[in-house]
This record gives structure tokens, sequence and C-alpha cells, in this order.
């Protein structure tokens, strides 16, 4: 008969501690571990907003009767004791985007302790970590200026000794169709490249308007590849000009050849006029 003693077989209650966890400055640091238990909840309080829809939580749902995410917080309470050798990984990303930019902690079991609130803070970096990531991102900066200017056309190939070649289209229709106009343009010519710009105003009173798809065609019908249909703005408001370009794959013909350049916008009922563009 039982006088309502506790038998050896149930589990001791655990202490609920708080406490603050650390998050590595760098890789090779050991992840932090947070206690959790079953039927108690958790709650992981982060020391900048985290990106809800980012969350990464091993055994969910299987293993947790309950996860919330908030603004700063993340609860969690299992349905089950880990086993004694069993780590859950949790990742959440912050949205302030500094280092470290995602938060990882290890869940785990222990027989008697449980965290009931745990303050998650990053540890600052040393002068040197920082100095070090401040260099990384200079040498980040100083390429991608090179290889946005005329000499990363060098560096990658698309600018040979033979230069570019440039005629203007000259014989852009003078009336509008569709609400707009093509002032003018310009055909450029280089070794693997081929590029039609055209200046382009949407009259006022007309819808908002935004290039397409463009078809380049030959003289015999011939089409030629388009690789990319770009222009300087989002969209031309009613009243603006912007430059659409229009790049086609490596030239295969003589230089000087003359193509019909048609250019849809994306509803496909407002397209440019029909233009002779030199290539």
């Amino acid at each position: 008969m039982s006088l309502g003693l506790p038998s050896a077989a149930q589990t001791p209650a655990r202490e609920r501690q708080e406490r603050q966890l650390l998050l590595p400055a760098y890789p090779s640091e050991p992840v932090p571990e947070a206690r959790v238990a079953a039927g108690i909840a958790t709650y992981l309080r982060f020391d900048s907003p985290i990106d809800k829809a980012s969350l990464e939580l091993e055994g969910r749902p299987a293993r947790f009767r309950w996860v919330d995410v908030g603004e700063r917080l993340v609860a969690v309470e299992p349905s089950v004791d880990l086993g004694a050798e069993e780590k859950l990984v949790m990742r959440v990303r912050y949205k302030d985007g500094a280092s470290s930019a995602v938060a990882t902690l290890v869940l785990v079991s222990h027989p008697t302790l449980v965290d009931k609130e745990v303050e998650v803070v990053r540890r600052p970096r040393t002068v040197e970590a920082l100095e070090s990531v401040l260099a990384e991102k200079e040498a980040q900066l100083a390429a991608l200026r090179a290889s946005s200017g005329p000499a990363g056309l060098v560096f990658s190939g698309r600018l040979g000794p033979e230069g570019v070649l440039a005629r203007r289209i000259w014989n852009a229709p003078a009336d509008a169709r569709g609400g707009l106009r093509v002032p003018g343009g310009v055909g450029y010519r280089a070794c693997c490249w081929a590029l039609a710009v055209v200046r382009v105003r949407n009259l006022p009173g007309q819808k908002p308007w935004v290039p397409g798809v463009a078809r380049l065609t030959r003289a015999d019908g011939t089409a030629v590849k388009v690789r990319s249909v770009d222009m300087n703005k989002a969209q031309l408001a009613p009243g603006e000009e912007g430059l659409v370009t229009v790049e086609t794959e490596t030239p295969f013909w003589k230089a000087g050849e003359v193509f019909r350049l048609e250019v849809l916008d994306k509803s496909g009922v407002r397209p440019l006029p029909l233009l002779d563009v030199e290539l």
C-alpha cells in the first residue's frame, strides 16, 4: 500500500535557474547550451531583434509541445525529456546584420537543473577581430569598384584590343506609339558583346511603363539571342525619360550590320516603335 512517498523511479524536481549565455565570437569556440525539461517553458531572450521566420529548431514539432517566437524572444517547452547525450540545435538570425549574424544554441536536458530564463548575448569582438573584418570589407569594396569600372571590362575579357564601336540610332520614329517616344539611341559592339541603348520617353498622361522582353532580328529574318533587357529606372512614370539597354550574345556577324529591334513592355500592349540598330 502506497503512503504517498515518492518512489525511486520518480524524477526529482529540477531547480529552475536564470542565467546568461554568451554567443561565441569565432567558429572554433564551443556552442553554448541551454537546459530544457519536459513540461517546463524555457524563455530565451536575445539582446537584439531577431528574424522570426529564420528560426530553425531540430526536433520540431515531434519533440516540443510548444514553441513561440517574438521580436526578441524564443520560448520552448519540450513534450519529453531529451536523452542523456541528445542535443538539439537551434538557430535564429538577427535583424541588424551585425556579427554574429546568426545565434546558434544547443538544447539539452539536465537531471537536476533547468533554465527558466536565458539572456542570450553576443560577445563583443576584440580590436584585432574588428580590424580584420574591416580589412576584408575594404578588399571586397576595392574588388567591386574594379569590376564595375572600365578595368572590370578588361579583367573579365569583355573588352579587347579592338575596343568598342559605337553608332548612333538616327532613324528613330518621330511619332509616338502607345504613348511612348524614342528620341534616339546608340548601338555598341565589342569583342564578345553587343548592346543597343535606347532613350525612351513616356508621354504625360500615360500609365507607368516597364520593359519586358526584346527581339533582335537580322535582315534575313534570323533572330539574335538577347541576353538581357534592363532600364536605369524601376519604371517610367508619365513624363519621364529613361535608358533601355538590350544586350546580345557574342557577335558572330560583321560589324555594321543593321538589325530590327522590338522591345515589348511587361503587359505586352505598349511596345516601343520598331527601330533599326547598327551593331
